[in-house]
């Protein structure tokens, strides 16, 4: 199926769409378009998200444990409280986004934009943030990827 196809559908380009606790686990929204979306509490468990653009998206409460956001656009989305744990956020852009309280453990954010990004409360242990852009981070109590609780970001490993 080329490109067309797969953004053809007509929910994949749904910006602004309200897919609040929507079952989507493992699915396929491969290049999706859900600016803006509503997904607050949404099962995306194993989903593959490569290269969708979830800018703005509310994604609070989501289940995101070992989806493939590989090279998307979450930026400025609203992950509070989120379930990332395993995710592969490769390339991912996380510039401002909102990830308090948000568990991330094992998650790769190798070459992560994450600019700005707010990870007050949230769990990186084992996480892999090698070449990721950690520049003016909001962080506070958050766990490190080596468990230890800092308000601070660790230096690069």
């Amino acid at each position: 199926m080329g490109d067309q196809g797969r953004r053809g559908s007509t929910w994949l380009n749904r910006p602004r769409a309200g897919l609040s606790g929507a079952d989507l686990h493992n699915a396929r929204l491969t290049g999706a378009a859900l600016t803006g979306a509503s997904l607050s509490g949404a099962n995306l468990t194993g989903a593959n998200l490569r290269y969708a653009d979830l800018s703005g998206a509310d994604l609070t409460l989501a289940h995101l444990a070992g989806a493939d956001l590989l090279d998307a656009d979450l930026s400025g989305a609203n992950l509070t409280d989120a379930n990332l744990s395993g995710a592969n956020l490769r390339y991912a852009n996380l510039t401002d986004a909102n990830l308090s309280g948000a568990t991330l453990c094992r998650a790769n954010l190798k070459y992560a934009e994450m600019a700005g990004a707010d990870l007050t409360d949230a769990n990186l242990t084992d996480a892999y943030l090698r070449r990721a852009d950690l520049s003016d981070l909001r962080w506070s109590n958050t766990t490190c990827p080596d468990g230890v609780v800092r308000n601070t970001p660790p230096p690069e490993r």
